[in-house]
């Protein structure tokens, strides 16, 4: 199962654009439903400022409504009760077809997020797609267990899906980000409601078409689009919704937990914010990958990734030159159309979050960060949602651009002394989501990565996510683990049955 890699140039791109159907309406029970108020929102285009859609804004009704036909899906047991083999099939069917329409979901991202096109159709549309592949094989191959009772019982531990999913997803990776979810939880069995970010909906809408066309039966997956505020809200305190899964930021996840805490105790599982260390020490052999490596991890999707590099965190002997090199680097990527496919990175999402963007950048300066590069906003096209990147050097710690999440193309430098120092560095923060050690000395590795309070440490590289490992986070940067087998510990219930026997 492989996407076609066929070259598509800019032009054709933008052919393709003007012709994508973008669905508007709410998923449910297998067909698209325009909300009962009059209630839409608009959704933006921040690379043009032009509107591409009016959308429907689901509150109270439309979340009520979806969660009714997921629960009777579930309930009739068309999907939760199928055969393994069954629903192995129709989610790699479901990837399938995710393939079959790469061009359109990728061209949804793009449009509504403003991330470069070669990233959604190279990287997240296939990465979508290998989600539910990698799932559905999964599907037929766990084993429930057994205890070792003796002769006289027999103790059965077996699995069972937990019932109503509500998954709700950011805007950064929207097709990527709701196919980890989705996978992992459709595979086990569960019906899910899927609540998009208001700036992303559309790949998230077709989604539910294609799994419609994939032979899942109708209420098993519905798309609620609509505002944190409302649908979310309302999801996050439905009483039957029996697990949140979310992504997004620390703040709205802790409402989360006290939205499920004031209802019916619903499991909440989250993938929050990170202020992720890459720490380079003197040792290195490999001070020309991990220059490319500290420049790809943050300034990647125009900065808006959770897990970036955001603290370079360099031994002060190799500082200034290390320094050098990252802005050598960094001058060659300039923003611009995101349906070029030569673009590396496009505009941020949205007119208000580039204004953050920019806030914090001020605040840098104004704490005596040094700015060696970028800084400012960038007009293309009279557009101006355009951040480079932005380099600072000789960043403290206590700074504000060290220890919030900016969640843009923002890079602080840190320099160290001392082993000591870079993990006591590393771990003061709120944040423990991933972290990065490059050294050619085995047992620092070692030392280092089991000293750092993260969930995921990669030696010698930054950031590494495969769909073989779990994946989430210390702190506050969340609760729980996707990805691996691990991800259906989230979405399944763990049942002991025991049988006494007469002698």
């Amino acid at each position: 199962m492989e996407q076609s890699r066929v070259a598509i140039g800019k032009e054709e791109w933008l052919r393709l654009a003007a012709d994508v159907k973008l669905p508007t309406a709410a998923f449910i029970q297998g067909e698209y439903k325009v909300a009962k108020s009059d209630r839409r929102f608009v959704c933006t285009n921040p690379a043009t400022g032009k509107s591409l859609a009016e959308v429907d804004d689901c509150g109270v009704e439309e979340v009520h409504e979806a969660v009714a036909s997921a629960r009777k899906a579930f309930t009739d047991g068309y999907w939760s009760r199928a055969e393994p083999a069954a629903r192995k099939a129709a989610l790699r069917r479901l990837a399938e077809l995710i393939l079959r329409d790469a061009r359109d979901l990728a061209l949804m991202d793009t449009l509504s997020m403003g991330k470069p096109i070669r990233d959604s159709y190279e990287s997240d549309v296939p990465g979508a797609a290998a989600f539910f592949e990698w799932y559905a094989e999964a599907v037929d191959k766990i084993y429930d267990d057994i205890a070792p009772t003796g002769t006289a019982a027999l103790g059965l531990i077996t699995r069972e899906p937990i019932g109503v999913v509500g998954a709700i997803v950011p805007w950064n990776y929207p097709i990527e980000e709701a196919s980890v979810k989705l996978a992992p939880a459709l595979a086990a069995g569960n019906s899910v409601v899927l609540k998009p970010a208001e700036q992303s909906p559309f790949s998230a809408l077709r989604l539910g078409e294609l799994a419609l066309e994939a032979g899942l039966p109708p209420g098993v997956l519905n798309v609620v689009p609509g505002l944190g505020e409302t649908a979310g809200q309302s999801l996050g305190r439905h009483p039957d919704v029996d697990c949140i899964t979310f992504t997004g930021s620390t703040a709205v996840g802790k409402l989360l937990l006290r939205y499920s805490g004031e209802s019916n105790l619903k499991r909440v599982w989250l993938e929050c914010g990170g202020k992720s260390p890459n720490i380079v020490f003197d040792d290195t052999d490999e001070v020309q990958f991990a220059v490319s490596e500290a420049v790809r991890s943050v300034f990647r999707n125009q900065g808006e990734v959770c897990s970036a590099g955001s603290r370079l965190l360099l031994q002060r002997s190799i500082h200034r030159e290390f320094v050098e090199q990252v802005v050598a680097s960094a001058q060659q990527i300039i923003p611009g159309d995101p349906l070029n496919p030569a673009t590396r990175m496009g505009a941020l999402v949205s007119v208000d979050h580039t204004g953050k963007v920019l806030d914090y950048i001020e605040s840098g300066k104004r704490q005596g960060a040094k700015l060696v590069h970028g800084g400012v906003r960038l007009m293309i096209d009279g557009i101006g949602n355009y951040v480079p990147p932005t380099i600072f050097d000789n960043v403290s710690n206590d700074m504000i651009i060290a220890r919030e999440e900016i969640f843009g193309p923002v890079l602080a430098v840190i320099p160290f002394d001392t082993e000591e120092d870079a993990v006591a560095i590393a771990n003061d923060s709120i944040y423990g989501l991933v972290g990065s050690v490059w050294t050619s000395n085995l047992e620092r590795a070692h030392r280092v990565a089991r000293r750092l309070q993260v969930g995921s440490v990669t030696v010698n590289g930054v950031d590494v996510q495969n769909t073989l490992v779990p994946f989430g986070g210390y702190k506050q940067s969340g609760i729980g683990r996707e990805r691996s087998l691990r991800g259906f510990d989230n979405y399944t219930n763990t049942k002991t049955t025991w049988f006494r026997f007469h002698h």
